[in-house]
């Protein structure tokens, strides 16, 4: 195998890693920790958040979040050559999905967490219904879309690299092997 078959295989199998990563921690909350959360009261619902959200920001969550996207640019920029064009619509689709739950992230679920954390103090809130109807079903919504992308960018990454291994089988006694000589996207 050459070094830039190589190459394309690590970096699309690492991005299809980190995609997988966010596309199941967007997953958790959505299908239990925000489940659990809604039995909370108001006070506690809102105090659980704040603490997540704090937390939440860690050199393990920022690897796979922060890593995903330019790892798949990279898979998509290593793809651009003719003999690798087969995997790329694959890896160009999760980039786009992956794209989307990024930028919910960033401009749609950190800001209502910052608001979230502007509150304040969970004891001292004078109105905590209002301040958790202001954030649980829009974050809620929100997260639901962007695990939706995400999945979908996870399975187009695993579509890519199965693309990706047909068309990189090795030559066999100098002819393909049978694998490699038939190729559908």
């Amino acid at each position: 195998m050459s070094a830039s078959v190589n190459a394309r295989t690590w970096i699309l199998g690492s991005a299809t890693v980190a995609a997988g990563l966010i596309a199941g921690f967007f997953y958790a909350y959505a299908c239990s920790v925000m489940l659990g959360l809604a039995q909370l009261d108001d006070r506690a619902f809102i105090d659980a958040m704040q603490r997540i959200n704090a937390t939440v920001r860690n050199v393990w969550f920022a690897a796979s979040f922060f890593g995903a996207l330019p790892l798949t640019a990279l898979a998509a920029a290593l793809h651009l050559r003719r003999d690798s064009r087969p995997a790329l619509p694959w890896v160009l689709a999760a980039l786009v999905g992956y794209t989307a739950a990024f930028l919910i992230t960033m401009f749609l679920s950190v800001p209502l967490n910052e608001e979230l954390a502007a509150a304040g103090v969970p004891a001292t809130i004078g109105e905590p219904g209002a301040v958790r109807a202001a954030y649980e079903n829009i974050w809620v919504t929100w997260n639901l879309v962007r695990t939706i992308a995400s999945t979908a960018a996870l399975a187009c990454l695993v579509r890519a690299l199965l693309v990706h291994a047909r068309t990189t089988r090795p030559i066999i006694g100098g002819r393909p092997s049978p694998a490699s000589s038939t190729v559908t996207a």
